[in-house]
């Protein structure tokens, strides 16, 4: 992937983003209860790590990260494809060869006073994830995935209702934002069907840098799109608004996974329970070799 410098003086023209050819996402498999962003240590564990050295070097080095990040940095390159990071794979990417998609922590509209955890929602299903941080993002994600622009989507969807999702993450780290979005929920469940109320997630805590470029959240005012399959691995991926093709690859690539997932050995269907037990889903990618894109 390329990151449109925001100083180029190319035009939008000139500037193309690069096509999706290697997987992203994360080496270990996703546990409920990773990535809270709260902090469960001890008050003695706090008192040792405020007088450890190393600690200190750590956090200096992580803050002086995020003040070198320039704060309009991210608008600027709105520009380019208007954000667009990268083009969509044009086939599914490999099962042995993809990432995982990190666990995330958030209130759902169906619970808004508890914290519920995506990768027990994702387990032993076909997702189509949407990830977004801003109004604008969010239109970018609908390019792909609304109900309007994408038809044929919404009926796969429909028609395979208990295998096939769609999951929305609207990731929000400031407290005064998300409180707003909060007090707007009630308008959210009456306008959404009620089964999707516990899969759109409003996410605050424990996105970090390192799983930003993992997963390719590049710049967090476009909106992404993921293709995740029953073992929580990305298999395709979409950045910034729909180009011509990827909403149908987006389709296609559903549709294969459906035909993978019927494939699935009967004993490991039975013991998928969604709840992010599974024995694939906790199985450690092995190491291999060749292109990770699917003929």
């Amino acid at each position: 992937m390329v990151r449109p410098a925001a100083t180029s003086n190319k035009s939008d023209t000139e500037y193309n983003p690069k096509q999706l050819d290697r997987p992203l996402g994360q080496r270990n498999p996703p546990k409920a209860g990773e990535n809270s962003g709260i902090d469960t240590r001890t008050w003695r564990q706090r008192r040792d790590d405020s007088v450890n050295y190393d600690r200190h070097l750590e956090r200096r080095s992580q803050l002086t990260k995020a003040v070198a990040k320039p704060y309009f940095r991210e608008w600027t390159n709105m520009r380019y494809h208007k954000g667009k990071t990268f083009r969509s794979n044009p086939r599914l990417f490999r099962a042995d060869k993809a990432l995982y998609f990190p666990n995330l922590q958030g209130i759902t509209l169906a619970a808004p006073r508890q914290l519920h955890d995506t990768t027990p929602v994702l387990d032993d299903k076909i997702s189509v994830v949407g990830v977004f941080s801003e109004t604008w993002a969010e239109r970018q994600v609908a390019t792909f995935t609304g109900e309007a622009q994408n038809v044929e989507l919404h009926t796969l969807l429909q028609e395979e209702k208990g295998v096939a999702q769609k999951v929305e993450i609207n990731y929000e780290p400031n407290v005064m934002k998300a409180g707003l979005i909060r007090l707007f929920m009630p308008s959210l469940r009456r306008r959404m069907p009620k089964d999707a109320h516990g899969r759109y997630f409003l996410v605050r805590r424990g996105v970090s840098d390192e799983m930003r470029d993992d997963v390719g959240w590049i710049n967090s005012k476009v909106g992404y799109v993921y293709l995740v399959d029953w073992e929580c691995k990305i298999r395709w991926a979409g950045s910034g608004r729909a180009e011509a093709g990827e909403k149908e690859g987006l389709v296609a690539g559903v549709k294969k996974l459906l035909e993978e997932y019927r494939k699935k050995p009967r004993s490991e269907v039975e013991n998928s329970g969604g709840d992010g037990s599974s024995s694939a889903l906790h199985a450690l990618t092995e190491a291999a070799t060749g292109t990770a894109i699917e003929k």
